[in-house]
């Protein structure tokens, strides 16, 4: 009788164990601006994500470019309807910093949920991008990347020049740019991004100021200041080749880059993260080399800066959502996972133990020019002119360099005029910004 009484209880303890429902994945939405091959990269993270444990369920959203991504979460964020993450590009850390009430910051979050992060794990040149005065991160590295330039080599075969030797400098550049003309390429030269690659970039690489006050990161009260007789030759040079298409202006963002995939243009200057979509979509032989860089200018090249996007996480969301983004950010610093995403995609990986652990799978020696990025941030040490721009409304300043810019490449302005309307209009937009945050 005992026996059969126990039989009974055990029979009915699975019984119950059989009919209560399993408990749901907890799903924490993330919203992000990666298209194309990007895009499926980003949807296999959390695919890996998600099966790797069965407390949590990544959702990635993909909500347009960046400004239409974080433009969404803002609205989100009114009807308490946000994500728990949105992904945020590198220039709009300002503005985000400065939103202090909707932005629960990273370091703050692992700790509060006992996940080890430190930012002497990360590359000095993204860490330091995303972290306050103290050091301290306020968002988490994701999408590092940084301005290379990418040439043709069955175009430079066809000019008659070297397709195993990436031009260095500007000259050299303009002077393949000539050649690949001559040889009937209907663009010579082009690059993405003009701001970021021309201006930006152009500046960290000869370490030249943006702004004062170390490029906006001493204070609100920066000035912007790269109206310099540099910068002023190098967007006149461009303007002088436009004429002839050594170089061709082909807008802002990232339209450029078809031209080049199509075989248009024989040299395209642009994002380190495009390499992915270049690979799939060209039916060439591509070739890589650093930013070039003016050789009369005393101890040029320095090193580049990034850009990308970084992962803000949002107030308001439950602790629950909050402790599965953290373990989530554990998982994709693993240095496996940024191996993988870095060699997949052409952004930085993240961390140094990714770095070696591509380097050690023998990526860099299979795919030449793969390092490149990693070198030209690291070429030098950091300066205040070369460790990257914090300025507030900096997706606003960017609008206005680049319509300046779009003046000077139709040939209705000259870039010193250029420069300097760009200056004046974005120091206004500055000391808005400055006006409205007054205890930052």
């Amino acid at each position: 009788m005992k026996l059969l009484w126990k039989v009974l209880q055990l029979a009915a303890a699975a019984a119950i164990v059989l009919s209560s429902p399993a408990r749901a994945a907890t799903d924490i939405n993330w919203w992000h601006a990666m298209s194309g091959q990007l895009g499926k990269q980003v949807e296999k993270l959390a695919a890996d994500f998600n099966a790797s444990q069965s407390e949590y369920r990544i959702v990635p959203t993909y909500k347009g470019n960046y400004t239409e991504t974080v433009t969404a979460a803002i609205f989100a964020f009114r009807s308490r309807s946000q994500p728990a993450i949105v992904q945020v590009n590198e220039i709009a850390t300002a503005t985000m910093m400065a939103a202090r009430g909707a932005i629960y910051p990273v370091y703050e979050l692992m700790r509060d949920q006992s996940e080890p992060f430190s930012p002497q794990t990360y590359l000095p040149a993204v860490a330091g991008y995303y972290a306050d005065v103290n050091g301290n991160m306020l968002s988490f590295p994701f999408n590092a990347s940084t301005p290379i330039l990418y040439y043709n080599k069955d175009m430079f075969r066809s000019a008659g020049l070297d397709p195993d030797v990436a031009p260095k400098t500007w000259p050299e550049v303009g002077a393949a740019a000539k050649r690949l003309r001559a040889a009937g390429a209907p663009c010579g030269m082009t690059t993405s991004w003009p701001s970021w690659i021309n201006v930006e970039n152009f500046s960290a690489f000869h370490n030249l100021p943006i702004a004062t006050r170390a490029n906006g990161f001493g204070g609100l009260d920066a000035q912007l200041v790269f109206n310099n007789p540099i910068l002023i030759r190098h967007i006149a040079q461009l303007a002088e080749w436009q004429t002839t298409k050594i170089f061709d202006y082909s807008g802002r963002g990232q339209s450029a880059e078809p031209r080049f995939q199509k075989g248009e243009c024989g040299i395209f200057i642009g994002s380190s993260g495009t390499r992915a979509d270049i690979k799939a979509n060209s039916n060439f032989e591509v070739g890589y080399g650093m930013m070039p860089y003016y050789p009369d200018m005393q101890g040029a090249p320095q090193n580049s800066i990034i850009g990308g996007a970084t992962l803000w996480v949002l107030r308001d969301r439950s602790r629950t959502e909050y402790a599965g983004v953290a373990k989530f950010f554990t998982f994709l610093s693993r240095p496996e996972v940024q191996a993988s995403w870095h060699q997949n995609t052409g952004y930085l990986p993240i961390t140094r133990a990714a770095f070696d652990l591509s380097r050690a799978q023998g990526f860099y020696d299979r795919n030449p020019g793969a390092a490149i990025s990693i070198e030209e941030v690291t070429l030098k040490p950091p300066t205040d002119y070369s460790k990257g721009v914090r300025l507030g409304s900096f997706v606003l300043i960017r609008d206005v360099i680049e319509e300046e810019l779009e003046q000077v490449f139709a040939g209705k302005r000259s870039a010193q005029s250029a420069l300097d309307n760009a200056v004046e209009r974005g120091n206004r937009l500055l000391r808005q910004f400055e006006r409205a945050n007054p205890d930052r």
